[in-house]
């Protein structure tokens, strides 16, 4: 990532008073300074972050006061949201944890559920980001899954990748064997796999679900995203056993990496996250430098972000959201939840600001 070195209050003041808004004399001031290489940059010093003149992000989200609601914030730097529409929701007929991926017909497909008791996952189609209409469902059938006997009928979190070489949709989500109880909610948790199935349109669905990891732990949340290079394939996964002295990486986010999309994986890396965090989501820095992970502190609490060279790392925890705006690297809307994050180009960023605006 490009950066510009300050050491002076001025550069402090400029950082937290007008960041925030990514205003374009910033951003170019920001392409024409931020030339200092990583190794030059001093330990806590502010940061100017690098804005890509024709890229952006969008997160898909839903709140705290609306689980399950599709909502949007965006960003020019990755580090900074805004939440737009004024807030509003700016679907009312998707529900869901929003996961988006894009075809190789160049159209977004976003998927979600009713809930967790939905026996079907549900999909949705937009040309433009703006304006999603329904395109199908699937009805995975969970009385026969090799290595799960005993699946509930429950379908967790559905997320979506397209997998360009083998131009086919991997479709993710967590299912578990034991049903929850008063005295021990956690052993339900404990029980969540990680089922997949394969698809070249989300119409038609290759065999019967299967287990994506060899390995006997509990994960949620979990999707696929290659590495900048093509070299690997790597599961961003929520470890979901509860933690412990005995199991001290419970409820954080891990990576394990595989040469093919299907595997297998190894088991997962150390901890990217402190404990009780998930729905994580990543993103290429602008520079194309780095991997930006953010992820939730549930519930609803604040996103954590955590940053690496690679996604096999080595990955460190980002300052932000602390209260204290000299300290923040990056800052998010509060309340926001569980979603994905996606490139756009800077023209899709503009349209979408114009289609949901925040009255100034």
């Amino acid at each position: 990532m490009k950066r510009r070195i300050g050491h002076s209050i001025l550069a402090i003041t400029i950082m937290t008073t007008a960041l925030a808004t990514i205003s374009p004399a910033i951003t170019s001031a920001a392409r024409a300074q931020s030339t200092a290489p990583r190794a030059e940059a001093v330990p806590g010093a502010p940061e100017m972050p690098y804005v890509h003149p024709d890229k952006a992000y969008l997160f898909a989200h839903m709140t705290k006061e609306r689980y399950g609601v599709l909502y949007y914030s965006v960003s020019r730097d990755g580090l900074h949201w805004e939440q737009i529409n004024s807030g509003r929701p700016v679907s009312e007929d998707y529900h869901g944890h929003p996961s988006i991926a894009r075809g190789g017909d160049g159209r977004y497909y976003l998927v979600g559920n009713n809930s967790d008791e939905d026996p079907y996952i549900r999909f949705w189609v937009s040309d433009d980001l703006i304006s999603w209409k329904p395109y199908g469902t699937y009805r995975p059938d969970l009385t026969d899954i090799p290595g799960l006997p005993h699946a509930l009928q429950r379908i967790g979190a559905p997320k979506l990748f397209f997998d360009k070489p083998s131009n086919r949709f991997l479709l993710t989500w967590h299912t578990a064997t034991v049903p929850g109880v008063p005295e021990d909610p956690e052993r339900y948790w404990a029980s969540q796999r990680t089922l997949y199935v394969l698809s070249p349109d989300l119409k038609r669905f290759d065999e019967a679900p299967r287990r994506l990891f060899d390995w006997d732990m509990a994960t949620i949340d979990t999707f696929i995203q290659p590495e900048a290079d093509g070299s690997a394939y790597c599961a961003v996964i929520k470890d979901e056993r509860y933690p412990s002295y005995n199991w001290t990486t419970g409820k954080t986010v891990r990576i394990s990496c595989a040469k093919d999309l299907l595997g297998p994986y190894p088991p997962p890396g150390p901890p990217i996250s402190p404990n009780f965090r998930e729905a994580p989501t990543v993103i290429r820095a602008p520079g194309g430098e780095d991997w930006l992970m953010y992820y939730e502190q549930y519930a609803g609490t604040s996103y954590g972000l955590s940053k690496a060279p690679r996604l096999s790392g080595p990955w460190f925890q980002v300052s932000g959201n602390s209260g204290v705006p000299a300290w923040n690297r990056y800052e998010m809307p509060a309340g926001l939840r569980h979603g994905s994050m996606i490139e756009i180009s800077r023209r899709q960023y503009d349209a979408l600001v114009k289609a949901f605006p925040n009255p100034r």
